[in-house]
């Protein structure tokens, strides 16, 4: 698997798995039925963000990455993420990858800490792995997030020094 900068020509093969992912409303914050070129607009801003793909050999793209500011201006020195691995994919280790990558690359970029504003806490494969890589809860939001299938549950603020 390679990990690579994401081009336009890469948005056809993230588009897919990632309106699966969104209409499914389990694990994002964004609306259900995010268009096309809303969802290309979040997933690949312009710098300082940066988008990047998880590649198979023969060239299906397994995962994607954003990597921006969490905050503008005087907050800007921590960083923020978002991770999408297609369901086919699920439990191959792409998402951990695609994490080491970015805590790499925010490292690289003088970001001091990486934060995480809003993980479903019934994405329990997701908090697993941001713990296991050194992320903390420092915060909860009670009800937070309307799942389809669990009605209100919690979202987690979860950080980790990158230094």
């Amino acid at each position: 698997m390679e990990i690579r900068t994401a081009t336009p020509a890469d948005w056809p093969l993230i588009w897919p798995f990632l309106r699966e992912i969104i209409a499914a409303g389990e694990t994002y914050t964004w609306p259900r039925d995010v268009t096309e070129e809303q969802a290309r607009r979040l997933w690949m801003p312009p710098a300082p963000a940066r988008t990047v793909v998880a590649v198979a050999p023969d060239g299906a793209v397994l995962g994607s990455a954003k990597l921006a500011p969490n905050q503008g201006g005087p907050g800007d020195h921590v960083a923020n993420a978002s991770f999408m691995v297609t369901p086919a994919a699920a439990g191959r280790g792409v998402g951990r990858a695609l994490a080491a990558h970015v805590l790499d690359a925010a490292r690289a970029d003088g970001y001091r800490a990486m934060q995480f504003n809003a993980v479903v806490a019934t994405n329990t494969r997701a908090v697993e792995l941001w713990r296991s890589l050194g992320f903390e809860v420092i915060g909860r939001v009670p009800e937070g997030f309307r799942h389809p299938a669990r009605g209100y549950v919690d979202l987690l603020v979860m950080h980790r020094r990158l230094d």
